[in-house]
């Protein structure tokens, strides 16, 4: 195989290299940022349980302790 051969050879390989790369680079962000949407989404789920159920602590205490000072 004379050396021009060889070395469209190799540029056509490096090129198929870099389409490859480069349809893997758009599939895998895509992929990436819906499941870190996923894990924030479930991080911010948890997080509103728990602010949810600290009202539910606070507002309780807070009308006690309201129902208390007001029968004193």
């Amino acid at each position: 195989m004379p050396s021009s051969e060889r070395k469209q050879d190799e540029q056509t390989r490096e090129e198929t290299r870099e389409e490859t790369k480069e349809d893997q680079g758009q599939q895998n962000p895509e992929q990436e940022i819906a499941e870190e949407g996923e894990a924030l989404t479930g991080d911010i789920d948890k997080l509103l349980d728990e602010i949810d159920e600290l009202l539910e602590e606070d507002s309780e205490e807070f009308v006690e302790n309201y129902i208390q000072r007001g029968g004193e």
